[in-house]
């Protein structure tokens, strides 16, 4: 009668140990960088900063320079470059504690635990799960490199803190895969969480900005079946949150590549992407259209239904070249443009094209 309780007990308990370990994981990285500038000690070293530098007269605090995208040369003080790194680790922990934690209530809290253990599901959910894995930690790497950015380190460790930042913290998520009974440790989800850092790494090493970016949009599937319904509501939850998590036939990933970063000489307006989409449809189990119960019982099986992918061309708007002067904004500009808008799109499955009006 007390199994189900010990199995939740278990895993809560699974899941502070390691929501602790990644907490230290990213003391670990913020004091690392803080002592590194903190025992600095160059006092004249930007004699020659901007003009408004220049007006200020030098005193004995460190100076180190901070070299934004637009901002040749805006200088921060040793002590604000420190202030501004234990926010950033403040902002980690809580951040990403609270997000695990919501994780867990989301997904792993209702299902059995079992001694760690890895699983082959390379071929689960014709691969959206991977494309989620890696648009995940994209995202989540990119928002950690624009918070790495505003503390004023130096451009590549804010690159490689940042850009490493989502692959280390999807690991525990991995890990409570491997204790999970009904999943597992898996080498696809470690590939894809790393390919997803790999393609901002790379673009901020070659060019600081990203001129291909990753991202994702989502709509809510409803069917007229009410079988099916049952079934989304069983596999992928009631809420929409569960179903934006969950529901790998609401979600389309997106390449949007941004032209004029490629070719600044044309014409071509800076805000307008070109952006390649993937999703899929009708899928209703991993692997294929069956649900069993707990004893192994068939309870849904609709062979019937055809599992597809799609493929998209689109247009699509590049938030970050909206001109403005306010700091906040562009940040949040830069931080929302993991998103794709709705618009129309041309469609590629199951052989033949189609002109969709609005596409998600």
């Amino acid at each position: 009668m007390n199994q189900p309780s010990v199995h939740k007990s278990n895993s809560l308990t699974r899941l502070l140990s390691y929501c602790f370990l990644e907490i230290l994981l990213s003391i670990f990285f913020s004091l690392s960088t803080f002592a590194q500038y903190a025992t600095q000690v160059n006092p004249l070293a930007f004699q020659q900063a901007d003009n408004n530098f220049k007006s200020k007269p030098l005193s004995n605090e460190n100076i180190h320079p901070v070299f934004n995208d637009s901002i040749p040369a805006q200088a921060l003080t040793t002590t604000q470059i420190n202030r501004r790194i234990k926010i950033i680790a403040a902002t980690n922990i809580v951040g990403y504690g609270g997000a695990m934690a919501g994780l867990y209530a989301a997904w792993y809290k209702n299902y059995p635990q079992s001694n760690f253990h890895v699983f082959n599901d390379i071929g689960e959910w014709k691969g959206i799960d991977k494309l989620g894995h890696a648009y995940s930690v994209y995202a989540e790497s990119l928002a950690s490199t624009e918070l790495w950015r505003w503390t004023g380190i130096n451009r590549k460790k804010r690159i490689w803190i940042g850009g490493l930042s989502g692959p280390v913290y999807h690991t525990v998520i991995e890990v409570l895969d491997g204790f999970s009974s009904e999943w597992g440790w898996s080498w696809g989800d470690i590939a894809a969480n790393f390919s997803g850092s790999a393609l901002l790494i790379a673009q901020e090493l070659a060019w600081d900005e990203q001129r291909i970016q990753f991202k994702m949009s989502f709509h809510r599937k409803s069917y007229n079946d009410p079988t099916l319904n049952a079934r989304s509501n069983k596999i992928f939850g009631k809420s929409t949150v569960e179903r934006f998590l969950k529901d790998y036939n609401g979600q389309t990933y997106w390449l949007s590549t941004n032209i004029s970063s490629f070719f600044p000489e044309s014409k071509w307006p800076k805000w307008l992407n070109i952006a390649i989409g993937s999703g899929a449809e009708g899928m209703f189990g991993a692997f294929e259209n069956i649900g069993k119960d707990e004893n192994g019982n068939i309870i849904f099986n609709r062979p019937d239904i055809k599992r597809y992918r799609q493929w998209y061309l689109a247009p699509d708007i590049d938030l970050t070249k909206i001109k403005t002067n306010k700091k906040g904004i562009k940040l949040a500009l830069r931080l929302l443009n993991v998103i794709k808008f709705p618009a129309p799109a041309l469609e590629f499955s199951n052989g033949s094209f189609k002109f969709k009006a609005i596409a998600f």
